[in-house]
């Protein structure tokens, strides 16, 4: 999504991934139904810090409903939107999207204590997300109960999947 312009620094807009402060002038033009989507996935992960070996890259904790990694939707938001997101390229045409965030739970908080994603679990709730008026779905944006996530092995990388 466009960065708010206070946190912008040169001349693009790198954009941002994770929004989280609805109450900010910035993300409130987009609240509306119009404006959300939902980001399928059947994992996530988070940077771990903690479990980096000595010259090694950070790994990535990895989290799922349970073992058989069921579908699921993150909450978000999407816009069209015109400006310069690599000055080389010049200002273009995009279509943006961005993840709400809320507060972490008891399972995510240990490896990344700032936030988490809002995540619908139900056809319900996903319906619910897409269509209900801002008052009616901003309690949505909550961490998802201890018991409806655990840390799970990396995804088996695919033939085509690059190291």
């Amino acid at each position: 999504m466009p960065t708010p312009p206070a946190f912008i620094k040169g001349k693009y807009d790198p954009g941002v991934t994770n929004i989280r402060n609805v109450n900010s002038p910035h993300w409130r033009r987009w609240l509306g139904p119009s404006h959300r989507c939902v980001v399928p996935f059947t994992s996530f992960a988070e940077p771990d810090p903690a479990s980096k070996v000595e010259g090694g890259r950070v790994p990535n904790a990895w989290f799922a409903q349970n073992p058989d990694r069921p579908l699921m939707a993150f909450a978000g938001f999407w816009t069209p939107w015109k400006g310069v997101k690599k000055v080389r390229d010049g200002e273009r045409e995009f279509e943006l999207y961005g993840f709400l965030t809320t507060a972490p739970n008891a399972v995510v908080a240990p490896i990344h204590q700032k936030a988490m994603p809002a995540i619908l679990t139900t056809p319900e709730e996903v319906d619910h997300w897409l269509t209900g008026e801002w008052n009616e779905v901003k309690h949505l944006q909550r961490p998802l109960p201890d018991d409806m996530l655990i840390l799970v092995e990396p995804p088996a990388k695919s033939p085509e999947t690059p190291s």
